[in-house]
């Protein structure tokens, strides 16, 4: 017999009081479309000393992605992921932040980290596999390239919620990419940070694949922004090549933050021109037309006609942006085509702030073999240590 049927016992059509949401969701859902300044009335309200920093930074970037990449097929980077395309959300990330804040990038945002400041050569480094990583994280406000997917994230809700506990006035931003989304850090950081209304940001540069795995393969949720709502944080959808969308959004992020109003996260709709990296294929995986149409839509393009349309975009502000693009590009080219001094015994400094007794077995054993090999003994006892 069932509930129903039992006559002493009343039908009740609703669970008890206690499933009721702890927040109204309606003011979480992100828009239905893309977020858009450029081309739309919205534009007049943006301020042309951003719009001409956000077109400058553009060109830089998408300079700095092709010299990156020309260095790989030279042997000069081990690899390179490309963010060609996605320059709009890299700059925008940087740009948004106060010098105070923190940047948590992934593998692909080395461009972020250069748009906030970083030496190109130093964002580079590990990507050339001469160091942990090529610049002090804390001196930059940059935290290390994550190559493993997603697990920046759950560290720039710890950085954000220690800030808080002791009153700094610090936002973390972290970008992730939309196969990142698929990883359980994902989960685990947007959980914490909700319950704990950390300051922090999540940016997810939705490019279309994982690698090769579109985005439909990975997720059946109207968006990757909707993803918010079950957290209990507002999503917003933007276009991600629209630069001054993007930063206006991010900005509008980061003072919710400030303000002690929790995190929020961001999908930006982008593309990602390139391969994976520079070891990938992707012509197996997407058509040669699809890459084509995305073209039509590139930020930098998006930005010149903005800022033609508006009469702020003349030939002395295009040769300029292109001309310190190039000597970028040039000492880049200069820098990373010296062979650097490397140290073999560095491999054990700075992985434990007291080495372990496998770690100084390990380097007494490379010490003895470096020392047959020169024969004499170049390397100290305390081997490693600067």
């Amino acid at each position: 017999m069932t509930v129903e049927e039992r006559p002493e016992a009343a039908y009740r059509p609703t669970p008890p009081p206690a499933w009721k949401p702890r927040t109204d969701p309606a003011p979480l859902l992100p828009d239905a479309e893309p977020y858009r300044v450029l081309g739309t009335d919205a534009a007049a309200g943006a301020d042309p000393q951003l719009l001409l920093r956000l077109y400058a930074e553009l060109v830089r970037g998408r300079r700095y992605n092709a010299q990156a990449t020309a260095l790989t097929k030279q042997g000069r980077l081990a690899v390179y992921p490309s963010s060609t395309g996605q320059e709009a959300c890299e700059v925008a990330a940087a740009l948004a932040l106060e010098e105070r804040d923190w940047l948590f990038p992934s593998y692909r945002d080395t461009l972020a980290a250069v748009a906030r400041g970083l030496d190109p050569v130093q964002a580079l480094t590990l990507l050339r596999g001469d160091w942990h990583t090529g610049y002090d994280p804390h001196e930059h406000r940059i935290a290390p390239l994550c190559t493993p997917l997603a697990t920046q994230l759950p560290h720039a809700v710890g950085l954000a919620h220690a800030a808080r506990l002791k009153g700094d006035d610090v936002v973390a931003l972290a970008m992730v990419g939309d196969g990142g989304t698929s990883e359980g850090d994902f989960h685990e950081a947007l959980n914490f940070a909700a319950v704990w209304q950390a300051p922090v940001v999540f940016l997810v540069q939705n490019n279309g694949f994982a690698i090769s795995v579109p985005l439909a393969k990975q997720t059946a949720a109207p968006s990757l922004a909707h993803k918010a709502v079950g957290y209990g944080m507002p999503g917003r959808l933007v276009d991600g090549n629209d630069a001054a969308a993007v930063h206006e959004v991010l900005t509008e992020a980061v003072a919710r933050a400030r303000r002690g109003e929790g995190p929020t996260l961001i999908e930006a709709v982008t593309y990602r021109m390139d391969a994976h990296t520079n070891a990938d294929d992707a012509t197996r995986y997407r058509a040669d037309g699809e890459v084509e149409a995305w073209r039509e839509h590139d930020p930098i393009r998006l930005m010149e006609r903005e800022l033609t349309g508006r009469g702020l975009l003349d030939e002395d502000t295009v040769r300029a942006a292109a001309e310190a693009a190039e000597t970028m590009a040039a000492q880049l080219r200069e820098r990373m085509n010296a062979d650097p001094v490397l140290d073999p015994m560095d491999l054990f400094a700075h992985v434990y702030a007291e080495q372990t007794s496998q770690l100084r077995e390990q380097a007494a054993q490379l010490r003895a073999e470096l020392d047959a090999e020169s024969g004499e003994g170049m390397h100290g006892a305390e081997g490693g240590a600067r």
